[in-house]
């Protein structure tokens, strides 16, 4: 079964990102790490029950991988497009504990595992070849933690518990049939639209705040 891990807003900066989710949330997200290994950064918030949220952006200072980078940052002028039109709240990763057999039978969907840190791996990661996200999105990235979750301790808690993520997509039906099938705990409901955008409904201590 693979399990909601966290949600991914893919920002044109960091400096975006955080203003993105003041403004939609009421909250300030504290800085989270630099990924040394894939040329990027974040700033992370739990979402309660284990589930966290990311705001994932190309790190200027850097250096870039000898590979693809992860959720489709090697392609500014696209993270710049989905961000000017709304689409920033841009997907999601699922945690599995089986990545390879996944990988055997959704290869062509979720791309390859890479182990990371490069030096050192700590978990594996599905990144396709070219880095983009798979089915523009509307399927999760997956991890392998390797038996070592990601610790809740080191991600603040401001309160906000996620309620509810919702996918709009022109197809729908397959979306949820994909969903069934690979048995993920807490995916996405799947609504018609044009194109897919997310929605996620998060309780605050201020109230109940929609991140798109």
């Amino acid at each position: 079964m693979l399990k909601l891990d966290h949600l991914t807003v893919i920002a044109p900066t960091l400096a975006e990102g955080v203003g993105h989710i003041r403004d939609c949330l009421g909250l300030e997200v504290p800085f989270g790490t630099r990924h040394h290994y894939m040329g990027t950064h974040n700033h992370r918030l739990q979402l309660g029950d284990g589930i966290y949220l990311e705001i994932v952006a190309l790190d200027p200072d850097g250096t870039p991988p000898n590979r693809a980078r992860w959720f489709g940052l090697d392609d500014q002028e696209q993270v710049r497009r989905d961000w000017d039109d709304g689409r920033r709240l841009r997907g999601w990763v699922a945690a599995t504990q089986s990545l390879q057999t996944l990988l055997a039978t959704h290869g062509s969907v979720f791309g390859d595992e890479v182990s990371l840190p490069f030096v050192r791996p700590e978990f594996g990661f599905s990144i396709p070849d070219d880095g983009t996200l798979p089915m523009d999105g509307a399927a999760p990235s997956l991890i392998d933690h390797r038996n070592e979750p990601t610790s809740m301790a080191e991600i603040p808690d401001l309160g906000a518990r996620l309620v509810s993520l919702t996918l709009e997509h022109p197809e729908p039906d397959d979306v949820s049939a994909l969903y069934r099938e690979l048995s993920i705990d807490r995916a996405p409901a799947v609504d018609l639209g044009l194109r897919v955008r997310y929605r996620a409904l998060i309780k605050t201590p201020s109230g109940l705040k929609q991140l798109t």
